[in-house]
């Protein structure tokens, strides 16, 4: 969340932030919050004045009584204040509650270099990289090609899960552990820390790392009779792993790498691509995470992309990077980019994001640093994520990139060590 010293003292630069994301009913939000604030202060200060006016009467009454002074007219005067404080109090807390409930919902002020736009159709192009497979048949859709291929079963999903859920089978299970591995390995290399999270987190961590908590009752799966939810991806568990940690500066940056299952709810992408395992239910995913000191954060947001973009350059899948645009990026991020992959329809789709989170989810959940142990913190960190690979989508460029006219998928050369000798997916006898 966002410093409230920041909104009290500029809250010009919050309302313009707002105009940019073109969100109308947080610049409402934002001035409930003002108000709110205002008035909080205004009765901390209305407390503070009693309870010294109640400590002054105290102090008159004791010398009073040792002067055997009549007092009634002191305890007259101090028989109010008691039930003063209490309505007061009560106030301040109802307004300590809603500031923080709409501090949770105000999002990051973006980056400058962040393109202006209304939706993703707004995002701006920064580069390709590769060029599309050439053909000599008509290409098929992943989909088609895993059930010609015997290794995907929507329909049995479907009838035990629901929609947007599956079964592998076969080879492609291997090209999933395979990716995964790919990819963990290549971290370790460039000097991260490899996590396997927790697969649930509680309702604290989960707010503490998502940008609108209004957001993740909708998209997230619940456990029942618990407080606890479904991980989206392991950026949560992994940026809360660290609540309340006061880092010395020799201990950052740090580099971690999650591997997991994820779980999403998807709802709100009426309309939006959705076949075969685009958009599903549950799928696994290697990602990065940085948490850095703030003066370092751009450069690391600017590694994570190379990392990315390397990971997929080795698969030899044809990609391109766009930079979100203010209405389309997410309200935890100050910038981000989305590596978009080519797909056989011709169509280019996102795969990965990345994105540079500021102080947003450290002032949070509390995540400081400070010069040396036995100091005062200085300030709260940085925090990056970035989709190393979600195995799921990668999978989709492979099979749509590398497809043969015989209804065979070739596997990348770099994925041959995992893949237990099997060099393509073709139907098995």
């Amino acid at each position: 969340m966002l410093d409230i010293k920041l909104i009290r003292e500029n809250p010009k630069i919050i309302e313009e932030n707002l105009k940019k994301r073109g969100d109308e009913e947080k610049l409402k939000l934002l001035k409930e919050l003002i108000e709110n604030d205002k008035k909080y202060r205004r009765f901390l200060q209305e407390l503070q004045d009693l309870r010294h006016k109640r400590n002054v009467i105290s102090k008159e009454i004791s010398e009073l009584k040792k002067q055997s002074k009549d007092v009634s007219k002191k305890i007259k005067e101090a028989e109010n204040i008691p039930e003063k404080i209490e309505k007061i109090e009560k106030e301040t807390k109802k307004l300590k509650e809603k500031i923080n409930s709409a501090l949770l919902r105000i999002p990051n002020i973006l980056h400058e270099s962040v393109p202006v736009g209304k939706d993703e159709s707004d995002n701006v192009e920064i580069r390709k990289w590769g060029e599309p497979p050439k053909f000599d048949f008509e290409p098929k859709s992943h989909l088609e090609i895993l059930k010609n291929l015997g290794m995907i079963d929507v329909e049995s999903a479907a009838k035990v899960s629901g929609n947007a859920f599956y079964y592998l089978k076969g080879h492609v299970v291997l090209l999933d552990l395979a990716l995964q591995r790919f990819a963990l390995e290549f971290l370790m290399k460039k000097g991260f820390q490899i996590i396997e999270p927790p697969l649930m987190i509680n309702k604290k961590s989960y707010e503490g790392m998502i940008g609108d908590p209004f957001d993740f009752a909708e998209a997230s799966y619940k456990i029942e009779g618990e407080e606890l939810y479904l991980i989206p991806t392991a950026e949560y568990p992994l940026g809360s792993m660290f609540t309340d940690k006061i880092f010395n500066k020799s201990e950052l940056p740090l580099r971690l790498c999650g591997v997991s299952a994820c779980f999403r709810k998807e709802v709100g992408t009426h309309g939006k691509y959705s076949k075969g395992l685009f958009r599903v239910h549950h799928f696994n995913k290697v990602e990065q995470f940085i948490f850095c000191l703030p003066e370092e954060s751009w450069d690391f947001l600017e590694e994570l992309q190379k990392n990315s973009e390397e990971l997929y350059q080795k698969l030899g899948l044809h990609y391109r990077v766009v930079s979100i645009c203010s209405g389309d990026i997410s309200a935890k991020a100050a910038k981000a980019y989305d590596i978009e992959v080519w797909m056989a329809d011709g169509k280019y789709r996102e795969s990965g994001s990345n994105s540079n989170c500021t102080d947003y989810q450290a002032r949070r959940l509390n995540i400081r640093y400070r010069e040396k142990e036995g100091q005062a913190p200085i300030g709260f960190v940085h925090t990056l994520n970035n989709t190393a690979l979600a195995t799921s989508r990668t999978m989709i460029a492979i099979i749509e990139q590398y497809q043969q006219r015989d209804g065979t998928v070739l596997i990348p050369k770099v994925l041959w060590p995992y893949m237990n000798g099997i060099k393509k997916l073709e139907k098995l006898d």
